[in-house]
């Protein structure tokens, strides 16, 4: 038989979860305890098991009141699960600082928990030093939406940063930049090339048309397009895209608008699985809740991607951060596609961020040129953390090279253009590596 200071070893190499366990003593007070050995037995009926040591005290009120709560701890809550291990010394009342509720059996439900199940004693078996305790679940609720608390090793942690094998692109902003350079024969070979290289390109703004012949007359014949996606003011607008061959119709929503969201997502149906809908200031902390609402009505809605947008730069890594940790899980299946600005040179950290956070999708614009992360320089940042992405990275970079030269010799140059350096390729010959280097 294994020794048990090896059997303790190797248990530490199994991650887990942490959870609460609370219950109630004879005279009705809450008690609670952290414990990690929880897990689910049956679905119908819904039935949960815990196993405590025989020699807790919890074991014993549970044991005599026939009633158990599992609360589960996020990743920002190691503080709970050492409070209610003991692990605080000095702490006289565990439940204080936080807020709780109760449900049908009275035993404390902890009400920043990811969730929690409300539960009943049906079976008590002997599991050698331990009691295995199963539940029916009599209530049950999903609170938040965020990274789970583990405990490994003996240690408290979350889950690691992985990133993504691949990484889809599209330029939302070449076309409008192009013009606003007064750029406009010139430019259809750089618009084709982008699609052709396999990033998805913005082509036109139809919100100014009206009529089928006004959106067909904005709309280039130069590529494919449904590599394509324009913008449209509404379902109607969209509608006229559609009919064009445009792959996908972009929609912007200010998340702020809780009834325009909600007229949006319930007007979609038809047409979702083309739709993308950008959410305009996504990062803003004092938009979290409204923009969260906004993202969980539109994957309700079944849209084909979510576009959360870094209005002029504005976000910070950490902002970044905060949302796309609630933002992943909540938007599923629909995918999130981050669109970037380059404001004080943040951008490519806005996308490591981003990428780390369990993001696969970006929109740039090739050579930077409307203020957003340049194309080329999110293409090399992928390559350099190994992130594949179903594109002709030598083309792109050819491209942002003409666009530069086409730009530089426009004659009134409305919107600047960073300075890219030059760096030498094994041939000896200088290649441009993007607005950033």
């Amino acid at each position: 038989m294994v020794d048990p200071t090896t059997f303790r070893d190797v248990m530490a190499q199994w991650p887990s979860g942490v959870t609460v366990v609370t219950t109630l003593a004879q005279d009705g007070g809450w008690h609670g305890m952290t414990a990690s050995s929880f897990s689910s037995v049956s679905l119908d009926p819904p039935l949960v098991s815990i196993c405590l040591t025989k020699t807790l005290y919890s074991h014993e009120l549970i044991e005599r009141s026939g009633v158990f709560a599992i609360n589960v701890l996020a990743k920002d809550q190691i503080d709970v699960g050492r409070r209610f291990a003991g692990m605080d010394k000095g702490v006289v009342d565990r439940f204080d600082g936080e807020s709780w509720s109760t449900s049908a059996t009275g035993a404390p439900l902890l009400d920043s928990a990811l969730g929690w199940f409300d539960c009943r004693v049906v079976h008590a078996y002997p599991g050698g030093d331990h009691t295995i305790f199963v539940g029916e679940v009599l209530e049950g609720h999903a609170a938040r939406r965020s990274a789970p608390l583990l405990f490994h090793s003996r240690g408290w942690g979350q889950f690691a940063d992985v990133l993504p094998d691949v990484a889809t692109l599209a330029d939302g902003g070449v076309v409008a930049g192009m013009a606003a350079a007064g750029l406009t024969a010139p430019n259809a070979h750089v618009t084709a090339g982008v699609a052709s290289a396999g990033a998805r390109v913005r082509v036109a703004d139809l919100t100014p048309a009206v009529t089928l012949a006004e959106a067909e007359a904005l709309v280039p014949r130069t590529l494919d397009l449904a590599a394509a996606s324009v913008l449209v003011r509404d379902r109607a607008q969209a509608e006229l895209a559609l009919q064009l061959g445009i792959g996908t119709v972009e929609l912007m929503l200010d998340a702020a608008d809780s009834a325009q969201a909600e007229e949006l997502a319930s007007s979609l149906s038809p047409i979702a699985e083309r739709t993308s809908v950008v959410l305009r200031d996504a990062f803003a902390p004092q938009r979290l809740d409204a923009v969260l609402a906004a993202i969980q009505l539109l994957s309700r809605a079944g849209v084909s991607e979510i576009g959360l947008s870094d209005t002029a730069g504005g976000a910070t890594p950490l902002q970044v951060r905060a949302l796309l940790q609630e933002a992943v899980p909540l938007a599923r299946p629909a995918p999130l596609r981050m669109v970037l600005h380059d404001r004080d040179r943040l951008g490519l950290v806005k996308a490591i961020t981003a990428l780390k956070s369990g993001v696969r999708h970006f929109d740039a614009t090739l050579a930077g040129l409307d203020g957003a992360v340049a194309t080329e320089d999110l293409i090399r940042l992928l390559e350099e953390v190994d992130v594949d992405s179903p594109v002709d990275t030598a083309a792109l970079v050819r491209l942002a090279g003409d666009l530069r030269a086409l730009v530089a010799a426009a004659p009134a140059r409305a919107v600047p253009v960073p300075a890219s350096p030059q760096l030498p390729t094994p041939d000896g010959n200088p290649t441009i590596v993007g607005a950033a280097g």
